[in-house]
């Protein structure tokens, strides 16, 4: 893990990284995020994998890069939208044995508008996020008969409100 910069938020009040129908044009984006964000930027979640689940994906610790959106909540709603995503993805708290997926923190690289994920002269800018992983029950069940999304991208070749193409 990387240090807290100074002006970064503490760690309860870390933005979201996003990767699947919490995404703008997503269901579940108008549903949970509507009113209660400040900012959105796209973002990649490096040192993870993307697999297809049932009308939702997962993100694993892996190989790959992962691309989504960075959240972040608007003032005074924090708490409601930490409450509400946790509910949405299943978190009951950590470790605990019915999650579906685990909230953690993680390093994600900011996408600069019109670049392929860097800036001139520099490396991709980066934040700590939380951010939802598959639980360990799924992971076992991934890594062993799951399908990765190829390029880490859940909307590939969808056009916005259409149904998924594989």
């Amino acid at each position: 893990m990387s240090t807290l910069d100074p002006g970064s938020p503490p760690t309860d009040e870390l933005p979201f990284f996003v990767y699947g129908t919490l995404l703008p044009g997503e269901p579940n984006h108008d549903l949970f995020l509507r009113g209660r964000t400040s900012g959105e930027r796209a973002a990649v979640l490096p040192r993870a994998l993307l697999y297809d689940g049932p009308g939702y994906p997962y993100a694993i610790d892996g190989h790959g890069r992962v691309h989504g959106t960075l959240l972040t909540a608007a003032p005074g709603v924090y708490g409601e939208l930490l409450g509400l995503l946790d509910h949405l993805e299943e978190y009951l708290g950590p470790g605990h044995p019915r999650n579906l997926y685990e909230r953690v923190v993680r390093e994600v690289e900011l996408l600069e508008e019109g670049a392929p994920g860097t800036r001139e002269g520099q490396g991709p800018a980066g934040t700590r996020a939380w951010v939802y992983l598959a639980a360990a029950a799924v992971t076992r069940s991934l890594r062993t008969s799951g399908s990765v999304i190829a390029e880490g991208r859940w909307v590939t070749g969808r056009p916005p409100g259409g149904p998924r193409t594989p």
